[in-house]
């Protein structure tokens, strides 16, 4: 592979990699699938010798995981706090606007805004409302912080390969 290829296609890499902890904030973004997409790039850049095939196939593995864990965790939180389907309806609404309203930090606000206010036309109480909210909250807190740690366990793998492969 000629020189030049090799540098864009490593460049490329390191930019997937940083977008997919910008995507970790952004819902809109894969921020895993993106990160592991560069460990690819990377090994194709470098001959497929930068990462052993176990290593891509457990962090595949675990892409998955993250990813799917990422839906599984907010919901979970919002059950252990009393969340109705409409309180989980009403954070996933409130999500989505406060992503396009306030990003990144919509996401979360609107989430718990919109938790609170789905319990309210649930008929809950208010104090009911609010602690549902704030269990969605901390279940979007726990799967951004998982993504967030996952992502940047890819990228110091990409940058130890860079400096020490």
């Amino acid at each position: 592979m000629g020189t030049a290829l090799t540098v864009a296609l490593i460049i490329l890499g390191l930019f997937l990699a940083l977008l997919g902890i910008i995507g970790c904030l952004f819902p809109v973004i894969p921020g895993p699938p993106i990160s592991f997409v560069a460990l690819l790039v990377l090994s194709y850049a470098k001959n497929w010798e930068a990462f052993s095939v176990t290593f891509l196939i457990v962090m595949g593995v675990l892409t998955v995981v993250v990813v799917v864990l990422d839906y599984v965790v907010p919901a979970g939180g919002a059950k252990k706090y009393g969340a109705s389907k409409t309180g989980v309806a009403g954070s996933l609404i409130g999500m989505l606007a406060g992503v396009f309203f306030f990003p990144p930090w919509g996401l979360f606000v609107g989430a718990f805004v919109g938790a609170s206010v789905g319990e309210l036309i649930a008929r809950k109480g208010g104090k009911e409302a609010l602690r549902a909210g704030w269990g969605v909250f901390v279940g979007i807190m726990v799967g951004t912080g998982l993504k967030l740690a996952f992502t940047g366990v890819i990228l110091f793998f990409y940058i130890k390969e860079l400096i020490y492969g």
